[in-house]
């Protein structure tokens, strides 16, 4: 049973830091990509950062290029999202999926809502 559970959502202010973690289980990590993507109120899914199969190849939003940093523990089966400098856009309920069918880096057109296996989400708030 494939499971993803995200953690380390919370309320900060404008500018400080939050680190996200996605624990997977019940497939083989390193074979799948993985990656983070996000909600905010009244709008669409989007992809923020994923790591293809193995970690080889990083993508990442340019909205948050620079501030954000995707990396991975394979020892323990973990994704993590550093998120520095965060501003009130960044303001979302952040999930963690994975694709066993090759529909694309998490940035791709439909990938917000195609990838196979999805957390719960954690909450993140940035206030000004």
């Amino acid at each position: 049973q494939v499971r993803l559970v995200e953690s380390g959502g919370g309320s900060v202010r404008e500018g400080e830091s939050l680190r996200l973690s996605c624990k997977a289980s019940g497939y083989s990590f390193d074979h799948f990509p993985i990656g983070w993507f996000r909600q905010a109120p009244g709008k669409e899914r989007e992809g923020v950062s994923c790591l293809s199969a193995g970690g080889v190849s990083t993508y990442i939003a340019d909205s948050v290029k620079g501030r954000f940093t995707i990396s991975r523990d394979r020892a323990i089966n973990t994704v993590y999202l550093q998120m520095d400098d965060l501003k009130p856009e960044d303001t979302a309920v952040y999930y963690c999926a994975t694709d066993f069918e090759s529909k694309g880096n998490c940035l791709t057109r439909g990938a917000s809502y195609a990838w196979d296996y999805w957390g719960q989400g954690t909450q993140v708030i940035v206030s000004s």
